[in-house]
């Protein structure tokens, strides 16, 4: 998409400033009229905006201390997933010139991501199709398609605050996801957070996961997959068999993947102040705002998001009075 977008940016001969900070709304009369912002040769901007403000910056996942702000539970334990710059700016400056925010303590983690780094694992989209997570004991802890954040608080409450995913080539061949994600499995690899073992003794003992516990817990995974029924812990979907290697297992981390709070906007995308009125001129879309996907995002729904809102917030403000 952001390829698309910037071709078209390209054709339309549209500026584009990059390593640029945004650090204040210009108001006037009431009505918001520019940005003033600072480049990292030291440069001091202002843009002036003849019928409109767009604040499209995105949420706060990168901010450990604005997360910590308005939810304690989401602390410097927390990696995240989110590009460095994700750090709340827009709403900070919104907020400075009286937007309501709503929603600010709801915070969203993907449970399965590098320990290094905190970045999503695709990868591990073999959750879907049937791979399992267990602890540094080797034995399972949460069922593998609850709730994001579910299966995040469980993977913390583990011994060292972290998981391992086990899943079998069959598994990662269901749905293209080996295949799909090969250069994700080469840096994991080289970062040793994932091991392609023949045997269930290699990929424990690669670990250090106690053997036994690790062929019990497939033995009985084995079990429930032949009787139809996970009798720990009621897996939705069902659980697959893992009979036949290679076998795969990864180390993962939840970590910080969205940010549900932000600026109130209306349906017109209209910043509202803590009155309830529209500040004339500014307008927002994206994770920037909040209320749009109340405590917990559905996978996906960003997209929706984001097109939509942006897509009006681009006619309102280009066809403003």
């Amino acid at each position: 998409m952001i390829t698309k977008y910037k071709m078209k940016a390209d054709e339309l001969g549209i500026p584009v400033k990059t390593e640029t900070e945004a650090t204040e709304l210009i108001v006037e009369d009431g009505k918001v009229v520019g940005v003033k912002a600072k480049n990292t040769a030291g440069q001091d901007l202002t843009f002036k905006a003849n019928k409109g403000v767009i604040l499209a910056t995105g949420g706060f996942g990168a901010n450990i201390e604005m997360r910590e702000k308005y939810n304690a539970e989401y602390g410097a334990e927390y990696l995240t997933t989110d590009a460095a710059g994700t750090t709340g700016d827009g709403i900070v400056m919104a907020e400075a010139i009286g937007a309501q925010l709503v929603d600010m303590e709801y915070i969203q983690t993907y449970p399965v991501c590098n320990p290094e780094t905190g970045v999503i694992s695709l990868l591990a989209d073999s959750r879907f199709d049937g791979a399992i997570l267990v602890n540094q004991e080797g034995n399972r802890f949460v069922e593998e398609l609850e709730r994001r954040d579910v299966i995040s608080r469980a993977i913390l409450a583990q011994p060292g605050g972290y998981a391992y995913q086990v899943w079998t080539q069959h598994i990662g061949e269901i749905g293209g996801t080996l295949e799909a994600h090969q250069e994700e499995f080469e840096m994991l690899e080289k970062q040793g957070l994932i091991h392609k073992a023949e045997t269930i003794e290699e990929a424990a003992e690669f670990f250090n996961v106690p053997v036994d516990a690790l062929k019990a817990t497939i033995e009985r995974v084995n079990t429930f997959a032949a009787n139809g029924k996970d009798e720990d812990f009621n897996h939705r979907a069902g659980l697959v068999a893992m009979t036949e290697g290679p076998f795969y297992i990864q180390k993962a981390v939840p970590s910080i993947h969205h940010t549900m709070g932000g600026i109130v906007i209306d349906v017109d995308t209209h910043v509202i102040d803590v009155n309830g009125n529209v500040i004339p001129g500014l307008y927002a879309a994206g994770e920037v705002t909040g209320g749009i996907h109340g405590s917990n995002r559905l996978g996906g729904n960003a997209i929706a998001d984001i097109t939509v809102f942006g897509r009006t917030a681009g006619v309102n403000a280009a066809t403003a009075q």
